[in-house]
């Protein structure tokens, strides 16, 4: 998965245009469902556009560091911030092996999607 270059400037101007259209600046984050639930809301009632101007003064307000950490990705503005964190390859490999044997529970029916849903995401929380 490749994930693209997030600018905070960018993100800042698009929740800032939120009032005009609500959600922009979720999209632009990655966050699909939130950019929705915006837009529904935006024909409805006026509480995601004070949000998004809200969300505005909040992500001005972080540090080009800290923006790159939240969001994954590098701010183009951010001087000396490392754009990948190295992982441990002995580390993939029991993840790979470990979501390998619980996919297998799942298959057999010993545990239900549900179960298999969250002991996933437990072990990929691990990693991150």
């Amino acid at each position: 998965m490749v994930l693209a270059q997030r600018n905070r400037r960018t993100a800042v101007t698009l929740a800032w245009l939120g009032v005009l259209v609500p959600g922009l600046h979720k999209f632009y984050l990655g966050q699909h469902r939130w950019g929705i639930l915006y837009l529904l809301l935006g024909f409805a009632h006026p509480i995601s556009r004070v949000a998004c101007a809200v969300e505005g003064v909040i992500l001005l307000s972080e540090s080009p560091e800290d923006f790159a950490q939240r969001w994954g990705s590098p701010d183009s503005t951010a001087k000396g911030t490392a754009s990948a964190v190295p992982f441990d390859p002995a580390q993939v490999s029991a993840l790979g092996v470990a979501l390998r044997e619980l996919d297998t529970l799942r298959q057999e029916g010993l545990i239900s999607e549900l179960e298999f849903e969250q002991k996933r995401r437990c072990l990929l929380d691990q990693v991150a």
